[in-house]
């Protein structure tokens, strides 16, 4: 089976598409599909608390483009998820209802907690092979960081922080959203004070990417404090000519680096590792129950009505 994730964030939208391999002990998603369209909605929806008819139209074409590549690919089943910008807007029904009618696609805007529990869905098989017991999850997107503490595979503590590269770009974010996350983090640490990071988020894989090139070798903070400084010694133009940045990546992959740089510094945490899964890895997990399910409901009709 194939199964698609769209995965309407802050800065981006993105379209993943998988194939299914159901093993006798474990299901495995293979990635043929990803692409990535910079509608930044956070640009608007953070500022004056509404989506704008330039947004929208340029959401609804995105939409549009990977609804056609849903089709062209036969996928089976798929889901659409909205975060931080589109739940923060005041017309967000508005554009659900617009979109869907243009599109064919329902959008489901979800809660902070709701993403952190479906990043979740991600790291689950994971993080039962791993001998170290303690993991906090580091969701770094446009609008918010949403932060999932495991131990012993099981989540033991999780929070939704509006504290995001395009709030952190645009000045957006004031002491006191600071000293939550920093108060939060102390709190935690009290009770796990040995805990390991998972960074996830388009920026971090692209540090991760630029100066470690490997998904296994743990980032210290340290070392990301040194990448933070040699990345703002550039300007943006230098950063997209010289270091080959995107634009929409280039202006607000320093907010993320200063992020995890507090993340790391107020939890203690000594090791970060980057895996490469973030939330449509968890949509397409959560997909697949679904889809399970539904198929499930409609096979127990059929036994029903014969």
């Amino acid at each position: 089976m194939k199964l698609a994730a769209i995965d309407i964030g802050s800065n981006a939208v993105r379209l993943l598409i998988c194939s299914v391999q159901e093993l006798e002990e474990d299901v495995k998603f293979n990635k043929e599909l990803l692409v990535r369209a910079p509608v930044r909605l956070g640009e608007q929806s953070f500022l004056d608390g509404q989506i704008y008819d330039n947004k929208i139209n340029m959401l609804s074409k995105a939409i549009s483009a990977f609804k056609n590549l849903i089709d062209v690919y036969k996928v089976d089943y798929y889901r659409a998820f909205a975060t931080s910008a589109m739940r923060e807007a005041k017309n967000h029904p508005q554009i659900v209802e617009q979109i869907e009618a243009e599109t064919g696609v329902h959008i489901n805007v979800v809660k902070g907690l709701k993403e952190a529990a479906t990043i979740f869905k991600a790291y689950k098989g994971m993080l039962a092979k791993q001998s170290h017991p303690t993991f906090v999850n580091i969701d770094v997107g446009g609008g918010s960081t949403e932060m999932t503490v495991f131990h012993n595979g099981q989540v033991v503590a999780d929070h939704s922080f509006k504290i995001g590269t395009l709030r952190v770009l645009n000045y957006l974010v004031d002491d006191n959203k600071w000293n939550e996350m920093r108060d939060w983090l102390h709190q935690v640490k009290k009770e796990y004070p040995n805990m390991h990071g998972l960074g996830s988020g388009g920026n971090i894989i692209k540090i991760n990417k630029i100066y470690f090139d490997s998904s296994k070798e743990a980032m210290r903070l340290s070392a990301l404090k040194a990448i933070k400084s040699h990345l703002e010694s550039f300007t943006l133009r230098e950063r997209i000519k010289q270091m080959g940045l995107k634009p929409d990546r280039a202006d607000v992959i320093v907010p993320a680096a200063t992020i995890f740089c507090n993340v790391l510094e107020w939890g203690s945490i000594k090791k970060l590792y980057v895996p490469k899964i973030g939330l449509s890895d968890g949509i397409i997990r959560e997909v697949y129950d679904e889809y399970m399910e539904k198929q499930g409901n409609e096979n127990s009709k059929l036994k029903t009505q014969n």
